[in-house]
This record gives structure tokens, C-alpha cells and sequence, in this order.
């Protein structure tokens, strides 16, 4: 009996574990219509990419008119610029997937004219899988990246200490059943 529920209990350690291992796909702006000119600066994208934890192996996903727009990622130099001139990747299907293969910033303009200056951009800070889930702190702000100081979401805080605090559980659970 005791051997029977340790190997249930396992099995769903071994499910939980790999969930969280998982790669995520990250509709632009939490919504289908999120690749758009903000209507303020609470509807900004970054503002967006500041609530949310990005992890390598993750996608991005756009979905937008083709005919109308395109996602363009960028330099910073071109990001700050609302340079559309020479992109590192042009993308214009309209139904946009980046896969977010390293750790660090990366810069997304609207190849839109006037778009971008009207805000119309994005920048995704990536963190390493490695330590994504374990960190206590929240994901580095955009803003550090846009030249001005970077202040700390705190809505994010929670996330790290939340999935610590489940991996502790986790850890004791086995110790306990190893040890029973």
C-alpha cells in the first residue's frame, strides 16, 4: 500500500516537474489584436512584456493583418530610432511565431509607417530556462533597455517565490517518501 501511493506520488511529481519545464508560446500583448499603435501607455507592449516571464525556448506569437503590417526585429540602436531600414528578421505572414532560442533583450518594431513612433514596439527580455524558474526576483524591466532607469514590476514578484516555494514542496515530498 505504502509503495503504491509513493509511486503515484512520484509520478505526479515527475508530471508536475515536467509542466514546468514546458515551453511557452506568448500571444503578443495577451491578446489577438495586442500588435496595434497602444492608446496609452498602460496599453504599451512593454508594458505587456513587463508582467510576463519570458524563458528561453519560448515563442512569441503575433497576430495581425499582413496587408497592413509586419513585425520587424531590430537592434536596440534601431529600436530607439524607429529604424525599419535594416531589420535582423522581417516577418509578414500575419500570423507571426519567434522562437526565443538565447537569454537577453530582444528589440520588435512595426515595419508600419509611423507605427513605431506612435509606440508601436516591443522589447521581450529573456531569461536563461536554467534559472527561470527558481529566481525569487522579478524579470528585469524593458525600460532599462529604452536608456531610462528600469524600475522592478512588482506584479511579478509573487511568480518566482510562488514556483520556489512549489519546488521546496516538491523536494520535502520526495525526501518524505524516500525516507518512509
Amino acid at each position: 500500500m505504502t509503495s503504491t501511493r509513493a509511486i503515484s506520488s512520484s509520478l505526479v511529481l515527475i508530471f508536475i516537474l515536467f509542466n514546468f519545464t514546458e515551453a511557452k508560446d506568448h500571444l503578443v500583448g495577451g491578446k489577438t489584436d495586442g500588435w496595434k499603435i497602444p492608446s496609452s501607455q498602460s496599453d504599451s507592449l512593454n508594458e505587456w512584456a513587463q508582467r510576463s516571464r519570458f524563458l528561453t525556448g519560448d515563442t512569441l506569437v503575433w497576430k495581425y493583418d499582413e496587408k497592413t503590417d509586419s513585425v520587424l526585429q531590430v537592434t536596440r540602436a534601431d529600436y530607439l530610432n524607429c529604424n525599419v531600414s535594416d531589420p535582423i528578421n522581417q516577418y509578414k505572414e500575419g500570423d507571426t511565431k519567434v522562437v526565443l532560442e538565447k537569454s537577453g533583450p530582444y528589440f520588435f518594431i512595426s515595419g508600419a509607417k509611423g507605427h513605431c513612433e506612435k509606440g508601436q514596439k516591443l522589447i521581450v527580455v529573456v531569461l536563461s530556462s536554467k534559472h527561470g524558474y527558481l529566481a525569487i526576483s522579478p524579470a528585469p524591466s524593458p525600460a532599462g533597455f529604452e536608456g531610462s532607469p528600469a524600475v522592478q514590476p512588482t506584479s511579478n514578484a509573487p511568480y518566482g517565490l510562488k514556483n520556489g516555494v512549489v519546488w521546496m514542496m516538491m523536494l520535502g515530498s520526495l525526501v518524505g517518501m524516500i525516507l518512509a
